[in-house]
């Protein structure tokens, strides 16, 4: 799987948080963002489909 970078704005309070919850979780914050992502999509039933 290919990654695509981008840019992201995130007031300092929220990226603070989110910082905080990656060093709790022993990830990257941006590896800790992906997984954010990806477990809205599985909760909303989007999550990409494998491809064959």
């Amino acid at each position: 799987m290919a990654k695509k970078p981008f840019a992201l704005r995130v007031d300092e309070e929220m990226m603070k948080s989110i910082e905080k919850w990656a060093a709790d979780e022993f990830r990257s914050v941006n590896g800790q963002i992906e997984w954010m992502l990806h477990q809205q999509l599985k909760q909303a039933k989007r999550n990409p489909k494998p491809k064959s």
